[in-house]
Protein backbone atom coordinates (compact mmCIF):
# COMPACT_ATOMS: atom_id res chain seq x y z
CA UNK A 1 0.00 0.00 0.00
CA UNK A 2 1.38 3.50 -1.12
CA UNK A 3 0.03 6.43 1.21
CA UNK A 4 0.41 9.91 0.17
CA UNK A 5 0.11 12.65 2.90
CA UNK A 6 0.03 16.05 1.75
CA UNK A 7 0.80 18.58 4.52
CA UNK A 8 3.04 18.48 7.19
CA UNK A 9 1.34 20.26 10.05
CA UNK A 10 -0.12 18.63 12.89
CA UNK A 11 -3.04 16.83 10.81
CA UNK A 12 -0.90 15.31 8.84
CA UNK A 13 1.88 14.31 10.87
CA UNK A 14 -0.52 12.55 13.14
CA UNK A 15 -2.21 10.53 10.32
CA UNK A 16 1.39 9.61 9.48
CA UNK A 17 2.43 8.68 12.80
CA UNK A 18 -0.59 6.58 12.96
CA UNK A 19 -0.14 4.64 10.05
CA UNK A 20 3.77 4.03 10.33
CA UNK A 21 3.27 2.70 13.64
CA UNK A 22 0.77 -0.31 11.91
CA UNK A 23 3.78 -0.62 9.70
CA UNK A 24 2.53 1.35 6.84
CA UNK A 25 4.89 3.93 5.53
CA UNK A 26 3.86 7.02 4.44
CA UNK A 27 5.37 9.85 1.72
CA UNK A 28 4.88 13.12 3.31
CA UNK A 29 4.93 16.22 0.89
CA UNK A 30 5.06 19.72 2.97
CA UNK A 31 5.49 22.99 0.76
CA UNK A 32 7.55 24.67 3.40
CA UNK A 33 11.03 23.98 4.59
CA UNK A 34 9.49 23.94 8.57
CA UNK A 35 6.94 20.97 9.95
CA UNK A 36 4.27 22.33 11.56
CA UNK A 37 1.63 24.26 9.60
CA UNK A 38 0.13 26.62 11.12
CA UNK A 39 1.94 26.10 14.53
CA UNK A 40 4.95 26.25 13.71
CA UNK A 41 8.60 27.55 14.62
CA UNK A 42 9.84 31.15 13.11
CA UNK A 43 13.70 31.95 13.27
CA UNK A 44 14.07 35.39 14.07
CA UNK A 45 17.32 36.80 15.36
CA UNK A 46 18.93 33.42 15.78
CA UNK A 47 16.07 32.56 18.09
CA UNK A 48 13.29 30.19 17.48
CA UNK A 49 10.32 32.02 18.00
CA UNK A 50 6.47 30.57 17.37
CA UNK A 51 3.94 31.70 15.04
CA UNK A 52 1.51 31.27 18.02
CA UNK A 53 1.61 30.68 21.36
CA UNK A 54 -0.50 27.98 21.92
CA UNK A 55 -2.15 26.51 25.49
CA UNK A 56 -2.67 23.24 25.39
CA UNK A 57 -5.18 21.35 27.92
CA UNK A 58 -5.17 18.32 29.63
CA UNK A 59 -7.99 16.80 27.69
CA UNK A 60 -5.97 16.86 24.61
CA UNK A 61 -5.39 13.07 24.86
CA UNK A 62 -4.64 12.37 21.81
CA UNK A 63 -1.94 15.18 21.25
CA UNK A 64 -0.47 13.34 24.12
CA UNK A 65 -0.43 10.08 23.04
CA UNK A 66 0.84 10.67 19.74
CA UNK A 67 3.79 12.83 21.36
CA UNK A 68 4.83 10.21 23.98
CA UNK A 69 4.46 7.16 20.75
CA UNK A 70 7.08 9.55 18.70
CA UNK A 71 9.56 10.03 22.11
CA UNK A 72 8.23 13.38 22.66
CA UNK A 73 8.23 13.14 26.66
CA UNK A 74 5.10 15.59 27.73
CA UNK A 75 6.13 15.82 30.88
CA UNK A 76 10.08 17.30 29.33
CA UNK A 77 7.81 19.48 26.85
CA UNK A 78 4.88 20.78 28.85
CA UNK A 79 4.51 22.29 32.12
CA UNK A 80 1.49 21.57 33.53
CA UNK A 81 -0.49 23.83 35.92
CA UNK A 82 -4.35 23.64 37.74
CA UNK A 83 -6.28 25.87 35.70
CA UNK A 84 -5.97 29.63 36.45
CA UNK A 85 -6.98 32.65 34.76
CA UNK A 86 -5.29 35.84 36.27
CA UNK A 87 -5.44 39.43 35.43
CA UNK A 88 -3.27 41.27 37.62
CA UNK A 89 -4.83 43.16 40.31
CA UNK A 90 -8.70 42.70 38.55
CA UNK A 91 -9.83 38.85 38.50
CA UNK A 92 -8.04 35.24 39.55
CA UNK A 93 -9.75 31.91 39.53
CA UNK A 94 -7.51 28.82 40.14
CA UNK A 95 -8.74 25.00 40.16
CA UNK A 96 -8.23 23.39 43.75
CA UNK A 97 -7.08 20.61 44.15
CA UNK A 98 -10.18 18.09 44.96
CA UNK A 99 -11.46 15.68 42.54
CA UNK A 100 -13.61 17.19 39.90
CA UNK A 101 -16.32 18.95 39.57
CA UNK A 102 -15.31 20.25 43.05
CA UNK A 103 -12.36 21.36 41.63
CA UNK A 104 -14.05 23.77 39.67
CA UNK A 105 -17.11 24.59 41.94
CA UNK A 106 -14.77 25.55 44.65
CA UNK A 107 -12.27 27.54 41.97
CA UNK A 108 -15.49 29.12 41.27
CA UNK A 109 -16.32 30.42 44.68
CA UNK A 110 -13.20 31.70 45.87
CA UNK A 111 -12.66 33.50 42.56
CA UNK A 112 -11.43 36.87 42.97
CA UNK A 113 -12.89 40.15 40.59
CA UNK A 114 -16.25 38.44 41.12
CA UNK A 115 -19.48 39.37 43.28
CA UNK A 116 -20.72 36.25 45.34
CA UNK A 117 -23.68 36.68 43.45
CA UNK A 118 -21.69 36.28 40.37
CA UNK A 119 -19.67 33.65 41.72
CA UNK A 120 -22.99 31.26 42.43
CA UNK A 121 -24.05 32.88 39.09
CA UNK A 122 -21.24 30.62 37.22
CA UNK A 123 -21.52 27.71 39.04
CA UNK A 124 -25.47 27.02 38.51
CA UNK A 125 -24.70 27.76 34.99
CA UNK A 126 -22.29 24.71 34.99
CA UNK A 127 -24.37 22.33 36.73
CA UNK A 128 -27.45 23.57 34.43
CA UNK A 129 -25.24 23.03 31.25
CA UNK A 130 -23.80 19.42 32.95
CA UNK A 131 -27.59 18.16 33.37
CA UNK A 132 -28.39 19.11 29.56
CA UNK A 133 -25.33 17.10 28.72
CA UNK A 134 -24.10 20.89 27.48
CA UNK A 135 -26.05 19.92 24.63
CA UNK A 136 -28.26 22.88 22.56
CA UNK A 137 -31.58 22.00 20.62
CA UNK A 138 -30.48 24.78 18.66
CA UNK A 139 -27.42 26.49 18.18
CA UNK A 140 -26.77 30.41 18.68
CA UNK A 141 -24.29 32.61 19.36
CA UNK A 142 -22.03 32.25 22.57
CA UNK A 143 -22.85 35.72 23.36
CA UNK A 144 -26.96 35.06 23.37
CA UNK A 145 -26.45 31.64 25.43
CA UNK A 146 -24.32 33.61 28.03
CA UNK A 147 -27.00 36.64 28.20
CA UNK A 148 -30.07 34.00 28.44
CA UNK A 149 -28.26 32.43 31.57
CA UNK A 150 -27.21 35.69 33.13
CA UNK A 151 -23.58 35.59 32.30
CA UNK A 152 -22.90 39.47 32.53
CA UNK A 153 -20.94 42.51 34.01
CA UNK A 154 -17.64 40.82 35.13
CA UNK A 155 -18.59 36.89 34.55
CA UNK A 156 -18.54 37.41 31.13
CA UNK A 157 -15.60 40.39 30.90
CA UNK A 158 -13.08 38.24 33.25
CA UNK A 159 -13.96 34.51 32.66
CA UNK A 160 -16.56 33.34 29.84
CA UNK A 161 -15.34 35.86 27.64
CA UNK A 162 -11.29 35.22 27.51
CA UNK A 163 -11.87 31.42 27.22
CA UNK A 164 -14.41 31.60 24.04
CA UNK A 165 -11.96 33.46 22.34
CA UNK A 166 -8.99 31.57 23.25
CA UNK A 167 -10.40 28.15 22.46
CA UNK A 168 -12.73 29.18 19.38
CA UNK A 169 -10.79 32.48 18.27
CA UNK A 170 -13.79 34.22 17.32
CA UNK A 171 -15.60 36.52 19.10
CA UNK A 172 -18.22 35.86 21.55
CA UNK A 173 -20.88 37.46 19.55
CA UNK A 174 -20.71 35.38 16.75
CA UNK A 175 -18.89 32.42 17.97
CA UNK A 176 -21.02 28.88 18.18
CA UNK A 177 -22.20 28.50 21.89
CA UNK A 178 -22.41 24.59 21.00
CA UNK A 179 -18.91 24.29 19.78
CA UNK A 180 -17.80 26.39 22.90
CA UNK A 181 -20.04 23.65 25.21
CA UNK A 182 -18.08 21.30 23.77
CA UNK A 183 -14.76 22.41 25.02
CA UNK A 184 -16.34 23.37 28.10
CA UNK A 185 -17.61 19.99 28.97
CA UNK A 186 -14.50 17.94 27.94
CA UNK A 187 -12.36 20.65 29.98
CA UNK A 188 -14.09 22.38 33.06
CA UNK A 189 -16.79 20.24 33.23
CA UNK A 190 -14.25 16.84 32.79
CA UNK A 191 -11.82 15.33 35.24
CA UNK A 192 -9.31 17.78 36.95
CA UNK A 193 -6.63 16.61 34.97
CA UNK A 194 -8.65 17.85 31.87
CA UNK A 195 -8.51 20.71 32.93
CA UNK A 196 -4.75 21.50 33.71
CA UNK A 197 -3.14 23.95 31.55
CA UNK A 198 0.01 22.54 29.63
CA UNK A 199 2.19 25.44 28.44
CA UNK A 200 4.86 24.44 25.63
CA UNK A 201 8.34 24.73 27.44
CA UNK A 202 9.79 24.35 23.37
CA UNK A 203 9.15 25.88 20.25
CA UNK A 204 5.91 24.54 18.47
CA UNK A 205 8.28 22.33 15.78
CA UNK A 206 10.48 20.93 18.71
CA UNK A 207 6.95 19.79 20.70
CA UNK A 208 5.94 17.34 18.18
CA UNK A 209 6.34 17.69 14.84
CA UNK A 210 10.43 17.52 14.52
CA UNK A 211 9.60 13.70 16.71
CA UNK A 212 7.16 12.66 14.16
CA UNK A 213 9.39 13.42 11.20
CA UNK A 214 12.23 11.39 13.44
CA UNK A 215 9.54 8.62 13.92
CA UNK A 216 8.55 8.27 10.47
CA UNK A 217 12.22 8.14 9.08
CA UNK A 218 12.68 5.43 11.29
CA UNK A 219 9.77 2.86 10.29
CA UNK A 220 9.94 3.76 6.57
CA UNK A 221 8.14 7.09 5.74
CA UNK A 222 9.78 9.88 4.07
CA UNK A 223 9.48 13.69 4.10
CA UNK A 224 9.45 15.74 1.31
CA UNK A 225 10.48 19.59 2.54
CA UNK A 226 9.80 22.54 0.07
CA UNK A 227 7.55 19.92 -2.07
CA UNK A 228 4.43 21.78 -3.15
CA UNK A 229 1.90 19.36 -4.71
CA UNK A 230 -0.13 21.41 -7.38
CA UNK A 231 -2.88 19.00 -8.06
CA UNK A 232 -4.33 15.77 -7.93
CA UNK A 233 -5.60 13.37 -10.40
CA UNK A 234 -7.58 10.60 -9.47
CA UNK A 235 -7.05 7.32 -11.82
CA UNK A 236 -8.21 4.10 -11.81
CA UNK A 237 -5.63 2.30 -10.42
CA UNK A 238 -5.25 4.95 -7.54
CA UNK A 239 -4.06 8.80 -7.62
CA UNK A 240 -1.20 10.63 -9.62
CA UNK A 241 -0.02 13.60 -7.09
CA UNK A 242 1.79 16.37 -9.62
CA UNK A 243 4.76 18.52 -9.21
CA UNK A 244 6.68 20.75 -10.46
CA UNK A 245 9.51 18.13 -10.22
CA UNK A 246 7.11 15.21 -11.65
CA UNK A 247 4.65 12.96 -10.93
CA UNK A 248 4.20 10.11 -8.51
CA UNK A 249 1.39 7.64 -8.10
CA UNK A 250 -0.66 6.61 -4.59
CA UNK A 251 -2.80 3.90 -3.92
CA UNK A 252 -4.84 6.10 -1.24
CA UNK A 253 -4.14 9.92 -0.22
CA UNK A 254 -5.05 11.88 2.72
CA UNK A 255 -5.10 16.12 1.89
CA UNK A 256 -4.17 17.83 5.28
CA UNK A 257 -3.65 21.29 3.83
CA UNK A 258 -5.13 24.18 4.92
CA UNK A 259 -9.19 24.84 3.76
CA UNK A 260 -7.26 28.20 1.49
CA UNK A 261 -5.53 25.71 -0.37
CA UNK A 262 -8.39 22.83 -0.66
CA UNK A 263 -9.93 24.05 -3.82
CA UNK A 264 -6.89 24.50 -6.20
CA UNK A 265 -5.82 21.23 -5.35
CA UNK A 266 -8.90 19.43 -5.98
CA UNK A 267 -9.80 20.85 -9.02
CA UNK A 268 -9.24 17.91 -10.94
CA UNK A 269 -12.21 15.38 -8.41
CA UNK A 270 -15.40 16.38 -9.00
CA UNK A 271 -16.34 14.10 -6.36
CA UNK A 272 -14.78 17.11 -3.82
CA UNK A 273 -17.48 19.55 -5.07
CA UNK A 274 -19.49 19.33 -2.18
CA UNK A 275 -16.61 20.20 0.84
CA UNK A 276 -15.33 22.93 -1.99
CA UNK A 277 -18.65 24.42 -1.62
CA UNK A 278 -18.55 24.47 2.31
CA UNK A 279 -15.10 25.67 2.60
CA UNK A 280 -15.64 28.43 0.39
CA UNK A 281 -18.13 29.45 2.99
CA UNK A 282 -15.77 29.39 5.31
CA UNK A 283 -14.71 32.87 7.05
CA UNK A 284 -11.36 33.34 8.96
CA UNK A 285 -10.44 34.78 12.11
CA UNK A 286 -6.50 36.14 13.15
CA UNK A 287 -3.91 35.14 15.45
CA UNK A 288 -1.68 38.15 16.15
CA UNK A 289 1.51 37.05 18.26
CA UNK A 290 3.57 40.39 19.54
CA UNK A 291 6.94 39.23 20.72
CA UNK A 292 8.99 41.91 23.02
CA UNK A 293 12.28 41.67 24.29
CA UNK A 294 13.21 43.17 27.20
CA UNK A 295 16.51 43.12 30.00
CA UNK A 296 16.92 39.42 30.55
CA UNK A 297 16.25 40.60 34.27
CA UNK A 298 12.28 41.41 33.41
CA UNK A 299 9.64 38.59 34.47
CA UNK A 300 6.20 38.56 35.20
CA UNK A 301 4.79 37.44 38.41
CA UNK A 302 3.86 33.38 36.47
CA UNK A 303 4.38 32.35 33.50
CA UNK A 304 1.13 33.22 32.11
CA UNK A 305 -1.08 36.40 32.43
CA UNK A 306 -3.86 37.93 31.13
CA UNK A 307 -5.16 41.56 30.60
CA UNK A 308 -8.73 43.45 29.55
CA UNK A 309 -9.54 46.79 28.29
CA UNK A 310 -7.63 46.92 25.99
CA UNK A 311 -5.80 44.71 22.75
CA UNK A 312 -3.78 42.54 24.62
CA UNK A 313 -5.79 39.21 25.68
CA UNK A 314 -2.86 37.17 27.15
CA UNK A 315 0.52 37.54 28.26
CA UNK A 316 3.57 34.47 28.35
CA UNK A 317 6.88 34.64 29.86
CA UNK A 318 9.33 32.94 27.32
CA UNK A 319 12.04 33.57 29.91
CA UNK A 320 10.53 31.20 32.27
CA UNK A 321 8.72 28.90 29.78
CA UNK A 322 11.30 28.90 26.83
CA UNK A 323 14.99 30.02 28.42
CA UNK A 324 14.49 33.17 26.81
CA UNK A 325 15.26 35.30 29.70
CA UNK A 326 13.27 39.19 29.02
CA UNK A 327 11.36 37.94 25.90
CA UNK A 328 7.08 38.47 26.09
CA UNK A 329 4.87 37.40 23.95
CA UNK A 330 1.23 38.84 23.93
CA UNK A 331 -1.33 37.38 21.41
CA UNK A 332 -4.23 38.46 20.35
CA UNK A 333 -6.80 36.16 19.02
CA UNK A 334 -9.67 37.01 16.75
CA UNK A 335 -10.54 40.16 14.84
CA UNK A 336 -10.27 43.61 16.64
CA UNK A 337 -9.07 47.29 16.45
CA UNK A 338 -5.07 46.35 16.41
CA UNK A 339 -5.97 44.83 12.74
CA UNK A 340 -6.15 48.48 12.04
CA UNK A 341 -2.36 49.34 13.42
CA UNK A 342 1.24 48.54 11.48
CA UNK A 343 3.53 46.41 13.51
CA UNK A 344 5.37 48.82 15.10
CA UNK A 345 2.06 50.82 16.36
CA UNK A 346 0.71 47.47 18.01
CA UNK A 347 3.71 46.57 19.37
CA UNK A 348 3.86 50.01 21.22
CA UNK A 349 0.33 49.55 22.10
CA UNK A 350 1.17 46.10 24.12
CA UNK A 351 3.91 47.71 25.82
CA UNK A 352 1.92 50.34 27.07
CA UNK A 353 -0.86 47.98 28.01
CA UNK A 354 1.41 46.06 29.73
CA UNK A 355 3.01 48.75 31.52
CA UNK A 356 0.01 49.69 32.96
CA UNK A 357 -0.22 45.95 34.46
CA UNK A 358 3.06 45.86 35.44
CA UNK A 359 4.43 49.98 36.49
CA UNK A 360 8.85 49.26 36.52
CA UNK A 361 8.14 47.10 32.99
CA UNK A 362 11.50 48.74 31.07
CA UNK A 363 11.15 49.89 27.43
CA UNK A 364 11.97 46.91 24.92
CA UNK A 365 14.56 46.33 23.50
CA UNK A 366 13.27 44.98 19.69
CA UNK A 367 9.86 43.34 19.16
CA UNK A 368 8.47 40.99 16.17
CA UNK A 369 5.19 40.76 15.32
CA UNK A 370 3.68 37.76 13.90
CA UNK A 371 0.07 38.22 12.12
CA UNK A 372 -1.42 35.01 10.89
CA UNK A 373 -4.39 36.87 9.33
CA UNK A 374 -6.32 33.68 8.62
CA UNK A 375 -5.31 31.69 11.72
CA UNK A 376 -8.41 29.86 12.05
CA UNK A 377 -12.20 29.69 10.28
CA UNK A 378 -14.74 31.64 12.10
CA UNK A 379 -16.12 28.84 14.27
CA UNK A 380 -19.85 30.17 14.20
CA UNK A 381 -23.29 28.82 15.00
CA UNK A 382 -24.64 25.93 13.10
CA UNK A 383 -21.32 26.13 10.89
CA UNK A 384 -21.37 22.89 8.04
CA UNK A 385 -17.71 21.54 7.83
CA UNK A 386 -16.56 18.79 5.65
CA UNK A 387 -16.34 14.99 7.44
CA UNK A 388 -12.77 13.33 6.59
CA UNK A 389 -14.40 10.75 4.71
CA UNK A 390 -15.18 11.79 1.21
CA UNK A 391 -17.27 10.33 -1.57
CA UNK A 392 -13.93 9.78 -3.52
CA UNK A 393 -12.69 6.39 -2.57
CA UNK A 394 -9.48 6.32 -0.34
CA UNK A 395 -9.11 10.26 -0.76
CA UNK A 396 -9.54 11.41 3.03
CA UNK A 397 -9.76 14.95 4.05
CA UNK A 398 -7.50 15.90 7.65
CA UNK A 399 -7.42 19.21 9.27
CA UNK A 400 -8.73 21.21 12.21
CA UNK A 401 -11.48 22.93 9.84
CA UNK A 402 -12.83 18.97 8.92
CA UNK A 403 -16.03 17.77 10.85
CA UNK A 404 -15.83 17.89 15.12
CA UNK A 405 -16.68 18.61 18.37
CA UNK A 406 -14.35 21.00 18.40
CA UNK A 407 -12.81 24.34 17.07
CA UNK A 408 -9.86 24.68 15.16
CA UNK A 409 -7.25 23.38 17.73
CA UNK A 410 -3.90 21.54 17.31
CA UNK A 411 -6.52 18.36 19.44
CA UNK A 412 -8.99 19.26 16.79
CA UNK A 413 -6.12 18.84 14.05
CA UNK A 414 -4.74 15.75 15.53
CA UNK A 415 -7.80 13.84 16.08
CA UNK A 416 -8.58 14.36 12.27
CA UNK A 417 -5.47 12.82 11.06
CA UNK A 418 -5.89 10.35 13.26
CA UNK A 419 -9.33 9.36 12.14
CA UNK A 420 -8.01 9.30 8.61
CA UNK A 421 -5.55 6.77 9.56
CA UNK A 422 -7.87 4.84 11.01
CA UNK A 423 -10.34 4.71 8.27
CA UNK A 424 -7.51 3.52 5.74
CA UNK A 425 -6.44 0.73 8.16
CA UNK A 426 -9.85 -0.15 8.46
CA UNK A 427 -10.37 -0.18 4.60
CA UNK A 428 -10.00 -3.34 2.34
Amino acid sequence: MKVAVIGAGYAGLAAAVELAAQGIPVTVFEAARQLGGRARRVDYRNMALDNGQHIFIGAYRETLRLMRMTGADPAELLLRLPLQLVIPGRFRLQAAPLPAPLHLALGLLTARGLTWGERLSAARFMSNMRRRGFRLSEDISAGKMLTMHGQTGNLRRYLWEPLCIGALNTPLESASAQVFLNVLRDSLAGSRADSDMLLPLANLTRLFPEHAAAFLNSHGGKINHSQTVLAVKAEAAGFTLEMRSGAEKFDKVICAVPPQRLAALTANLPELAEARALVSRFSYQPIYSVFLQYPAATRLPRPMIGLNGGVTQWVFDRGQLNQEPGMLCAVISAEGPHQTLDHDELAQRVHEELLAALPDLPQPQWHKVIAEKRATFACSPGLERPGQVTPLPNFYLAGDYTASDYPATIESAVRSGVKCAQLILESP
